[in-house]
């Protein structure tokens, strides 16, 4: 089975990516590397991490692309953020957010977006809005988690909790709900929600 194929099981689909060719799953890519990088552009300046909309997109898209491609989608931008395109918070780009504070999340940001794939694939998401608000607060949490840690062993525990998790956990929660929400809204709007 190919990276950027989907099996015939997928529970939640909205866009029939697991039926498209690889030309298509290409755009979807491209298209999903661009609202990354507009995601990203949606920020709040703090030290040292900012708050932006880019953990909002990168579960969307692991929930609407599945966990193959919407993974394969994050590392493509993640691959233009090395390579020095603007495309980061702040119009940050080059491997110097790679090695700096916010490194943890930028690592911990393909596998949320597999996460949240892989849970939407078995049916959390769309009409099952408490277990995707869980799958998208899970993605959040390990987010946090990761990028804590790395944060931690910057510039101490303490610190790294109170200047990168402490601040971004209501975020967070706000931030799955919104997920939720949007996915919940697709699946009535596609026409496949349940009544149950």
């Amino acid at each position: 089975m190919s990276l950027l194929q989907h099996h015939d099981e997928v529970a939640f689909d909205p866009l029939r990516l697991g039926q498209r060719s690889l030309v298509a799953k290409t755009v979807f890519v491209l298209a999903g590397t661009l609202i990354l990088a507009l995601a990203s552009r949606i920020s709040v300046p703090m030290v040292p991490v900012p708050i932006t909309m880019q953990t909002f997109a990168i579960t969307m898209i692991g929930a609407l692309y599945g966990w193959r491609l919407g993974a394969v989608t994050v590392l493509a931008w993640l691959g233009e953020a090395a390579i020095g395109f603007p495309v980061l918070a702040g119009g940050a780009g080059g491997v110097a957010p790679f090695m700096g504070p916010t490194a943890g999340y930028l690592v911990s940001f393909p596998i949320i977006a597999a996460l949240v794939g892989w849970l939407a694939e078995r049916g959390w998401s769309g009409n099952r809005i408490v277990r995707s608000f869980i799958a998208h607060l899970s993605a959040n949490i390990l987010c946090l988690a990761i990028g804590g840690a790395w944060l931690a062993a910057l510039i101490g525990a303490e610190k790294g909790w109170l200047l990168g998790v402490a601040p971004f956990i209501l975020g967070a929660v706000l931030k799955s709900a919104l997920a939720a929400a949007v996915l919940k809204t697709i699946q009535v709007y596609s026409g496949k929600a349940r009544l149950n």
